[in-house]
């Protein structure tokens, strides 16, 4: 008899964005190992992005149930829809902050702890306390953020006393928007709290990166394992190269995601080197926050942009395949050392070469190294002429027709072989 699993989950299908990948391809593999998974999910979320092709790809394996879920954003979006759906993404802004833009966020960090999501907590638990005993299941798994169903997990465990694994797909406390939230002293202190309960009451916990198992490995003694994100089989649809000499950056472009060295590289390339402006072209592909756009308009890059805003995860994994070259950009700061963005594994898969932004000994440029899949560099302009002769060493392969990445060793990320790790960790 195959064991359940019970994943509660926010992010499902038909949300977009990132943060439905990771469990999507878990559950479509988990029966083959001999486990029946079962999706725990709100039934009225409040999706910052959606995609509708995502629910082609829930497995017919899968039993998904469904719970109301009551969000404040509805109430906020009273005094700016924009801004409210803007946080809620987050793409949060930190220069010339609006009054709206201001109070919106001293709300959301000081009255909604951990997340604006903690009102889903009470009416799940009393939910899933019987539904588990009636299902007989064993172990659960929550995954954040949003980090409030991870007090969903916290509170069965001590009512159940069931297996309760705890997944991070991003840090609690540590990640980088979290200083953004005009946090008061008291609600900092709440946060670390609850992140040290929950830490120290999971029975096991996974991370997506070896720096957040060794920040959380100072918290708790439970067992940590790190089982990063990965990448799925595509269509084995024929497509072909960009005409143009594209660099190609699929994802959001947040706040503090703008390595200016890169956008003035570029810029000198273009100035001494006609070939390449008439066949640079920058593609956007994802929601691009405003001075990150401004800095790139500034260095007069205006008419080699191409800004496609979001676009399907469909759609997103066939410009990787076309792109000349695959941008991976990280927020150059020490908080981010430990976020390996989901993209980075499928840009593996597009045997296209990555140029990396980020902060130094970030766990991503570790990869793209183990994977001999690209370069990474910092923000720092000391770096300037080696990224142009990157650049241009590129875009002369480009010329000659031969511009790929041969990477190495990258099937230990495939979505199959991350969930054998997973099962490996279930009871």
């Amino acid at each position: 008899m195959n064991k359940k699993v019970l994943i509660i989950t926010y992010y499902w299908p038909p949300s977009g964005g990132p943060g439905v990948q990771r469990w999507l391809k878990f559950v479509k593999y988990l029966p083959e190992f001999g486990i029946n998974p079962i999706v725990y999910c709100p039934e009225n979320p409040n999706y910052p992005l959606l995609d509708n092709n995502l629910l082609k790809e829930v497995s017919d394996e899968v039993m998904v149930v469904k719970q109301p879920i009551f969000e404040p954003y509805q109430f906020a979006s009273i005094f700016s829809k924009k801004k409210t759906k803007t946080i809620a993404s987050g793409l949060i802004n930190t220069k010339k902050q609006s009054l709206v833009e201001r109070l919106l966020l001293y709300i959301r960090g000081n009255y909604f702890i951990p997340d604006a999501r903690k009102f889903w907590v009470k009416s799940s638990v009393s939910f899933l306390e019987k539904y588990i005993q009636v299902n007989e299941i064993e172990t659960i798994i929550t995954t954040g953020p949003p980090h409030s169903l991870h007090l969903i997990g916290l509170q069965l465990k001590e009512k159940l006393n069931i297996n309760w694994i705890v997944d991070f797909r991003d840090p609690w406390t540590t990640i980088g928007y979290h200083k953004k939230l005009k946090l008061s002293v008291s609600s900092q202190q709440k946060h670390k709290s609850l992140e040290k309960e929950v830490l120290q009451k999971a029975d096991k916990i996974i991370v997506t990166s070896p720096t957040t198992k060794t920040e959380f490995s100072d918290i708790t003694k439970q067992p940590i394992s790190v089982i990063t994100n990965g990448y799925d089989d595509v269509n084995n649809i024929s497509v072909k190269l960009d005409a143009k000499f594209t660099l190609a950056h699929i994802g959001s472009l947040l706040t503090g995601r703008n390595p200016e060295v890169l956008w003035n590289s570029i810029t000198e390339l273009i100035q001494e080197n006609t070939d390449f402006k008439n066949n640079f072209e920058l593609k956007l592909l994802g929601a691009v926050s405003d001075d990150v756009l401004q800095s790139i308009y500034k260095c007069g890059l205006e008419n080699h942009v191409n800004v496609l805003g979001y676009v399907s995860h469909e759609e997103a994994q066939i410009h990787q395949r076309t792109s000349q070259v695959l941008l991976l950009i990280e927020i150059d700061s020490p908080e981010t050392k430990c976020i390996i963005p989901g993209k980075l594994f499928e840009y593996l898969q597009s045997h296209r070469p990555i140029l990396g932004f980020g902060p130094e000994k970030a766990d991503f440029k570790s990869i793209i190294t183990e994977t001999n899949t690209g370069t990474t560099y910092g923000y720092s302009y000391k770096e300037k002429e080696e990224i142009k002769s990157k650049l241009l060493a590129c875009f002369q392969a480009y010329q000659k027709g031969d511009l790929k990445a041969n990477g190495i060793g990258i099937q230990k990320y495939h979505r199959r072989n991350l969930t054998k790790e997973l099962v490996g960790i279930l009871p």
